[in-house]
């Protein structure tokens, strides 16, 4: 009989682990600012981010609508616009159909270290959001991989050929499913607390797809906050 999937998001001191999609624009706000943040404070030899899957295909059944993320981006980049931005530039046949082989690789990274795989995790995001780059292909993921300059490639490229990493990415996306983790990005500390969606507060005007996201409000001093609490636990 299977393990039971592990109910507890709550990270050991030091680290902030963030559920969140690849192709979630909140998400890219929330890991630019978590990154930024913590240079700005000093405090990368301090507090790392375990990055852990909230794939929003499994959860919906569907691919991302590619009308979804690009109703995003226009206003979503007036609010961080250093996290990278650009309306998708390849060709339409290149939009990826699937995060999930990006999500295995950050989790596939961890084996060696957590900043390999929040570095993988980082660039994936630009590489989607501000290059219009197919995240689902597995040369991009490796040459991503490889510019990083903190992922060892061969060593991904064996753990992707053997996937390692598939346990976990399904078992988070059943923990994602539970009342336990609200959306995507959410924030778990040590001390138990955690933050979904922080700083940012969001309606929409219209379907998703068709219409486009309406910020209620914006406070990015937020990720001062937590990395500062994180840091203090």
């Amino acid at each position: 009989m299977p393990d039971p999937v592990p109910t507890d998001p709550t990270p050991p001191r030091g680290v902030i682990t963030v559920f969140s999609d690849i192709w979630c624009s909140f998400a890219h706000i929330a890991v630019h600012r978590l990154h930024t943040t913590r240079a700005r404070l000093g405090l990368e030899e301090q507090i790392s981010f375990d990055l852990r899957a909230f794939p929003l295909e499994l959860l919906n059944d569907a691919p991302s609508p590619r009308p979804g993320t690009d109703s995003e981006v226009a206003r979503m980049a007036s609010l961080e616009p250093g996290a990278g931005w650009q309306l998708w530039q390849a060709k339409d046949w290149l939009y990826p159909s699937t995060t999930l082989p990006a999500l295995e690789a950050v989790l596939a990274a961890k084996e060696q270290s957590l900043h390999a795989s929040e570095q993988l995790d980082l660039g994936l995001r630009r590489t989607f959001w501000a290059e219009s780059r197919c995240i689902s292909h597995r040369k991009v993921i490796l040459d991503v991989a490889a510019d990083t300059g903190a992922v060892d490639v061969d060593a991904l490229t064996e753990a992707l050929d053997d996937g390692r990493a598939r346990r976990s990415l399904a078992d988070q996306a059943a923990l994602s499913r539970t009342d336990r983790i609200n959306c995507s990005p959410h924030l778990f500390l040590s001390d138990g607390s955690d933050h979904a969606n922080p700083g940012i507060d969001v309606g929409w005007e219209g379907a998703y797809g068709i219409g486009w996201p309406v910020i209620v409000s914006d406070d990015p001093k937020v990720y001062e906050d937590i990395l500062l609490q994180a840091a203090t636990e």
